[in-house]
């Protein structure tokens, strides 16, 4: 009986350190693979604002990439350094930051877009969100990309209904990066300037419940469902993501100021994409023109 119970505690004892390794071995994946935030969500808001360059050229783009949830590592990376770029060749100031403090109305004054680079979860408190739509509805510009759409935004109310008129559902996993044909819209306005009307792009393509375009926004790209396989396959599990009208790229007034959401931008070499980059610039300069929103294209 004796050495039966030592049997049976042995044998316990190394299942539990199974366990414990394979539970280990999971976060440290999780953590790794920038997940961390996804499984044990933050609402940490800071509360002392960065020092901005005195001499910072104008017009200016505020670049925050805060993740209280699901950290895009790559995509930041690389949209930081084609922003970068796009700042010097256009002769513009840039400051980027994950401090959410900025978003007070004396440091959102010195700029003229926000750009939400994969930015994701309760990034800032009740107060910085009122200021931050103050700023945009007083003529500011907001350009949200990729996950800047997600569902990790739920809590703000005013930020999905005005910013990204949408409830996103899932990604493809199935696989999780494809090709796919972007079709243009609206090819008169000024963020389609020199874009072609169709183009591939390899993404983690977004879907939502509904398209924007019922709730008056202007939809700017749509993606060909037909042109890659808009599925969600998961450890056995299968959904259709279809969504008929399927918009990737659109714009909205807010106020005076005005937005433009791109759901591209999950990997860095999303950004090396020429189309893509050249759609960002598009957007910024017109973020940063005083041209009246809506758009009216002349007759």
């Amino acid at each position: 009986m004796a050495m039966r119970k030592s049997l049976l505690s042995k044998i316990l004892t190394v299942v539990l350190v199974l366990a414990m390794t394979f539970v280990g071995m999971s976060l440290l994946v999780v953590w790794q693979v920038g997940a961390w935030n996804l499984v044990f969500p933050s609402h940490h808001h800071d509360t002392v604002a960065p020092v901005i360059p005195s001499d910072m050229l104008s017009p200016s783009v505020l670049v925050f990439s805060k993740t209280n949830s699901f950290r895009h590592r790559e995509g930041i990376a690389g949209g930081l350094k084609a922003l970068e770029s796009i700042a010097e060749s256009q002769q513009w100031g840039m400051f980027h930051t994950e401090n959410g403090a900025i978003f007070n109305p004396a440091d959102l004054a010195k700029f003229d877009v926000v750009v939400f680079l994969n930015a994701s979860g309760d990034m800032l408190s009740d107060t910085q969100e009122d200021d931050f739509q103050a700023w945009l509805q007083a003529g500011g510009g907001w350009l949200g990309i990729h996950s800047a759409g997600d569902d990790s935004h739920s809590e703000w109310q005013w930020y999905g209904d005005n910013l990204i008129g949408a409830t996103f559902t899932a990604h493809i996993m199935g696989p999780q990066f494809q090709s796919a044909t972007v079709v243009m819209e609206n090819q008169s306005h000024p963020v389609l300037l020199g874009i072609p009307d169709t183009w591939q792009h390899e993404e983690e393509w977004y879907s939502w419940e509904k398209s924007p375009r019922a709730r008056g926004f202007t939809i700017l790209a749509s993606v060909d469902e037909s042109s890659y396989n808009p599925e969600l396959k998961f450890m056995g599990n299968e959904r259709d993501l279809r969504m008929g009208d399927h918009p990737v790229v659109w714009a909205n007034c807010v106020g005076d100021g005005r937005s433009v959401y791109a759901a591209m931008g999950h990997k860095a070499e999303a950004f090396e994409d020429s189309v893509f980059q050249q759609l960002i610039v598009n957007a910024l300069n017109w973020l940063i023109s005083a041209e009246a929103c809506p758009f009216s294209p002349k007759p």
